[in-house]
């Protein structure tokens, strides 16, 4: 079975998954090693133990994917990238998706924020158009062709629009392609 396919299994199953959120390579083996059956990688910590600073859109796509490899190549469970904003416009996300299934990603998570982003459990973000997430769902899921992968949309659009707007845009990118 692929990690891809145990990904999707836990995903479909009865149980809630618990993705812990690794930040280097010893990170993500203790995870492992704690028994979690798949792990994702943290874009905060990332961001901090790479720059020392909060997940503010400072690590650069081929900084963040140099990171997430490192991760997936030292462990045997799934690994879900945390790939911010897909790195631009839908074009940007073909390629961010394309260099994921390259690397062995399982999934992705892309988020609907406007840049420069704000790791989502921070205050003053703003979201793009629910459309233009949708192109870029769109996009993610193109861009994995014949590989599978797990496409992660989420929103944050809570604090800024309200929960009613969240609810509609979850709706919209599941409608796009988004497999969670």
């Amino acid at each position: 079975m692929t990690k891809v396919s145990h990904l999707r299994d836990l995903i479909n199953g009865p149980d809630i998954v618990v993705l812990p959120g690794a930040h280097d390579v010893l990170s993500a083996k203790i995870i492992e090693q704690a028994g979690f059956p798949v792990i994702f990688t943290s874009g905060f910590g990332l961001s901090a133990s790479a720059l020392g600073v909060p997940d503010l859109g400072l690590l650069t796509m081929t900084e963040s994917l140099d990171r997430v490899q490192r991760i997936v190549d030292a462990v045997s469970v799934p690994v879900v990238a945390d790939m911010d904003t897909g790195y631009g416009n839908p074009l940007n996300v073909l390629r961010t998706a394309q260099e994921c299934v390259r690397i062995g990603a399982a999934g992705i998570i892309l988020e609907d924020q406007l840049w420069p982003k704000r790791c989502g459990h921070m205050e003053g973000k703003s979201v793009i158009p629910m459309k233009e997430h949708v192109e870029k769902i769109h996009a993610a899921v193109h861009a994995k062709c014949e590989e599978d992968l797990v496409i992660i949309a989420r929103t944050d659009a809570i604090a800024p629009l309200g929960l009613e707007e969240a609810i509609r845009r979850g709706h919209a990118y599941s409608e796009a392609g988004a497999d969670v």
